[in-house]
């Protein structure tokens, strides 16, 4: 009976021991406050999938699609009175329609460098401090007109073809 009475004691002061030392422990890394971003204290924000239909002619030749990355210290973004993907969205806008030789439909390939940098410094420009310190390209894609119409289509078909199916299938039984 001593035993028993012993090993719980032990196992008791063991368990009380380790929920001690974990919060010893927990309280040296700072528990309740924020953790502090990687690399220099810059936070990376993700933005949405940014469409922006690209008009020669008047008329649409297809889609730029980008999916952004950017940098920023958390300080800097706070002060922002608007929102900071709305103003990178618009700079992605404005460098598309401001540069006319960017031509899809004829280039494979678009300068990223050129476009990271642009839409960095144009934001820094406007607001007028050093807001996004890098932007990074998450994904960009390229849809032409004539992709969208035929995705669609075979979309279309492949419905029809199988509502017609099922119709068929239910007719026979």
């Amino acid at each position: 009976m001593f035993k028993v009475i012993a090993i719980a004691v032990w196992i008791c002061a063991a368990t009380l021991g380790a929920v001690f030392y974990s919060f010893q422990a927990a309280g040296e890394k700072g528990v309740g406050e924020k953790p502090k971003p990687m690399l220099g204290g810059l936070d990376y924000v993700k933005t949405d999938v940014i469409s922006v239909p690209l008009i020669r002619d008047s008329r649409i030749d297809g889609y730029f699609l980008a999916k952004l990355v950017y940098t920023v210290e958390p300080e800097q973004i706070k002060k922002l009175s608007i929102p900071a993907e709305a103003l990178i969205t618009d700079q992605v806008y404005s460098y598309l329609y401001s540069n006319p030789q960017i031509d899809f439909t004829k280039k494979a390939t678009i300068d990223l460098d050129a476009f990271r940098t642009a839409i960095r410094d144009t934001i820094n420009t406007r607001v007028g401090a050093t807001l996004v310190h890098e932007v990074l390209v998450d994904q960009v894609n390229f849809l032409a007109k004539d992709e969208i119409r035929d995705n669609w289509l075979r979309r279309r078909q492949t419905a029809g073809t199988t509502a017609s199916e099922m119709a068929k299938a239910v007719s026979a039984h």
